[in-house]
Formats: structure tokens, sequence, C-alpha cells
């Protein structure tokens, strides 16, 4: 992965970026999107001054911990197989993808070019790319889940010197939203700033305040449309940590606690994300701030009977994805099929950056002007593990399984189907359709470098009783 050339020279002209990653949230739970229980006040006023682009998702990975090899895909620009230093099949903790050594990350690339980079949360990837990428950063947690209320920390300079971790007084939210706010506050004003601010909500445990849960009566939750007590087929894992967190077979009463608590965790969150946008106004760099939202991946939540995101359905693929600032319309939904991971390009083009060579980004500055054809990808792949591949073309989407020498498809209709309710591959006038779609992965996986798992004519998986 070749650098590029950058500029040196701090250009204070140049927009502030304010990118805000947090952890398992699912892309349908804001309430300005529509859905009819969880509050984002926070979340929808950046819906209705920025950009939405809801046909975002993430490329998956090979290994369960998908939030790291989600955001070395962020970080770097490219497929997850092509963000790892060392790609292979991952079952066991630690869960960290390591980035290759010349992979220019994006806060690198903006400190290169004058950038102030600063970093408060969770990084879930190596340190050599860390102290890299950043020049300062408070109150930082390497790992990927940790008690929100007795966080390990240390600051940028204490990694420097290798010091232990230290608990961090407070909720995991309000710390790292707190410092990220002191940053914007106290910065170089001579510089654009570059803040990577990384939430471990609403990743479980979902223990938010109690003045939040009190929001949720649970009785009064809806499932998902989709819900299922059990999947109906062995997808390869289900034995995986995520979806050991409530007894089998779901119960409903015990679904809806697990969404009140998670709900109550994206409130509580948007409430403090929404003190370091006050940050922003207080000190007069809204206008010039490019204010990025998004999550590494969604979640299940009982879709399809499952609870975490190692699967390939909507649910767990799809991220919310929300930009706002200079360059970026009001009030705009961008549809097409995009990358989480575009957004490096994304950002280097909207602050007049270079894209360094060779990378899977692609910028999505064409999507933003209103009144203009959506653009974004033709199609979209994703992989979890040696088990689960997918393609869409946006309309039709297919999902190739392969468990203990077995295979097995599911075809849906996203367009009369968004739910992934009606599995059409048994249809006999989809076979041309299924060969297409079995085609285009397999140059999909040619392209991306994905050879864990190879595909190969379907033999029907059998059915869990």
């Amino acid at each position: 992965m070749a650098s590029g050339s950058s500029s040196s020279v701090a250009n204070p002209t140049r927009p502030n970026v304010l990118l805000v990653i947090v952890d398992d949230h699912r892309a349908d739970a804001i309430g300005a999107l529509g859905h009819p229980v969880v509050s984002t006040p926070v979340l929808d006023t950046l819906v209705r001054r920025g950009t939405t682009f809801s046909g975002a998702r993430m490329a998956g990975g090979l290994m369960p911990a998908v939030c790291s090899p989600a955001r070395a895909s962020l970080l770097t620009g490219c497929l997850p197989f092509r963000a790892d230093a060392a790609p292979g099949i991952v079952r066991d903790p630690p869960y960290e993808v390591r980035l290759p050594a010349n992979a220019r990350t994006l806060p690198e690339h903006f400190r290169a070019a004058g950038y102030e980079t600063f970093l408060a949360g969770k990084w879930h990837n190596d340190t050599p790319a860390l102290l890299r990428s950043f020049e300062a950063g408070k109150n930082i947690f390497r790992g990927g889940m940790c008690e929100h209320q007795s966080v390990p920390v240390c600051d940028l300079e204490e990694i420097r010197r290798d010091a232990p971790t230290r608990p961090a007084p407070g909720f995991s939210s309000e710390i790292f939203c707190a410092s990220a706010a002191e940053f914007v506050r106290t910065r170089d004003p001579a510089r654009p700033f570059f803040a990577w601010v990384a939430l471990t909500s609403p990743h479980d445990p979902c223990t938010p305040p109690d003045e939040f849960r009190a929001r949720y009566e649970a009785r009064n939750i809806p499932l998902p449309e989709n819900f299922r007590t059990g999947h109906n087929f062995d997808n390869g894992d289900l034995q995986v940590r995520d979806e050991l967190l409530l007894p089998r077979p779901l119960a409903p009463g015990q679904v809806r606690e697990h969404l009140a608590d998670y709900y109550g965790m994206i409130s509580h969150h948007d409430a403090h994300v929404g003190r370091v946008l006050d940050a922003l106004a207080a000190t007069g760099q809204t206008k010039n701030t490019i204010v990025v939202y998004l999550s590494d991946h969604g979640l299940a939540l009982g879709s399809h009977g499952l609870l975490g995101k190692q699967n390939l359905y909507e649910p767990s693929v799809r991220v919310p994805l929300i930009m706002a600032g200079p360059g970026v319309p009001a009030a705009h939904s961008a549809d097409g099929l995009v990358y989480s991971f575009d957004l490096y390009a994304t950002l280097c083009d909207l602050a007049g950056l270079p894209v360094p060579a060779g990378l899977d980004t692609r910028s999505l500055r064409p999507m933003l002007t209103p009144g203009r054809p959506q653009g974004g990808r033709e199609t979209i792949g994703a992989a979890y593990l040696d088990c689960q591949r997918m393609v869409t073309d946006g309309r039709w989407k297919l999902i190739v399984y392969r468990v203990a020498g077995h295979e097995r498809l599911q075809l849906f209709d996203l367009e009369d189907d968004p739910l992934e309710c009606h599995d059409r591959s048994a249809e006999p006038e989809h076979e041309s359709r299924i060969a297409g779609l079995r085609a285009t992965l397999a140059a999909w996986q040619t392209e991306a470098g994905d050879r864990w798992m190879p595909l190969a004519p379907p033999v029907a998986l059998p059915t869990l009783s």
C-alpha cells in the first residue's frame, strides 16, 4: 500500500474532522430514521443537518470480534483481507487485527498533511499503528470490550512509555466524550484537527445509567418484525459468545429487556456525543468541522433468531453512517451501496488531500449532490470466518454458508422483502439469478484477496430440529 504524497504544512482553512465511531449500533436504531422507540435527539439533529448514507455496509472479517477488522478497513481504506498484516481465520481471543506496517492510516494521512490528530476511547488494533496515527490522545482503551463503569485506560504519552493502565472514574461514554470535548476546547486553533472518538457503547454489557434505562419500559418495546426464537439451521457459529448472552430458545420477554438496556445505552451515548458537538459550537468551530457518526457493524438483537453480529443478515452488516459539515448537504439521504471504509477517500476528497495509491476506498462525494443519480457501488460483498459469504446488488442478496463440508444458499429480494424473511433460493425461476450472483461473489473474492471460503456447488445443509 503506497502512501502517496501530502503536505506537511498545516493549512488552517481546511475543514476539521470529528469522527465518532460506536460499537454495535444497528443502522435502524435512530429516531430520525424511523425507529419507533429509541430516543436519539442529538443524532436526529445531525441527520437533519447532514447526509445519511442509508446503503452503508461493512465488509465483515475473519474473526468473531468483527469490530476489529471493520475498524482496520476504515483505518486503511481496504477490504478486511488487505487491512490485516497477517490475515487468517481467528476463532479464539485475543482478537486484534494488526495493520500492515506500510499502510498509511486515515488519521496518519491527515497528520502528514499538518492536521493535529487526537484519539479518545476504544482502539482495537495494534499499538504501532496507534502511535503513528496520533500525536495526542486521552483516556484510550486498548481492547474489545470492558465493563462500562470500570474502563482501563492510558493517555497517549503513557502508552508511549509503556505505562500500566489505570481505571477511569465514570461511565465509558462520559469519559471518552468529555476527553474529546476538552480537546475541542483547548486545541491549537492555528491548525485543523482530526479527532477519532471511539465509544464502546452500545456493546454489551448493556448497563446504561439508571436515568437512561428508566426511559424504556421493556413490556412496551416491540420485537424486531423478523424476530425468531432461534435460527433454523447451523450457520457455522451459533455457539459464539454473543449468541449465548440469553438462554435458548429466545424468550420474547427476555429479548425485550435486552432491547430496553440496549436502547438506554444508545440514548446515553447520544447525549454525551451532544456534549462534544456543544464544545464545537461554543468555540465557533461547527461551520468548519466535518462531523461523522458511524458504527463498526450492526447487531441482530433477536432478528432471525440471532443476537450478535456474527452473521451476514442486514441488521448486522448495515451500519449507520451520517455526515454533516462543510461540503455536505442537509437533510439528504444517499441510498446507493457503499462500504463504511469509503469514508477514507471521502474525507480526503472533502479536505483536499490526495488518496494514497492502491486502496479499495472510493469517494462518496458524488453522492452528496441532491437531485443527481445516487451513485455508489454496483455490488457489495462481505465475509464471516470461513463459513459465510454474501453479495448484494442492492435489490437481490445471496448468502452462501459452508458448514462441515455442506453448502447452503439464501436468496432475498431486499426491495420486496427488506427484513429477509422469505428465502427465494429454492424457486426454479431464480436459478440464473443465483448463478449470476455466485459468479459476482466469486469475482469479489478474487478481487478482495479472500481465499478462505472458495465457492463450491451447493449441497443442502441439514435443518436444526
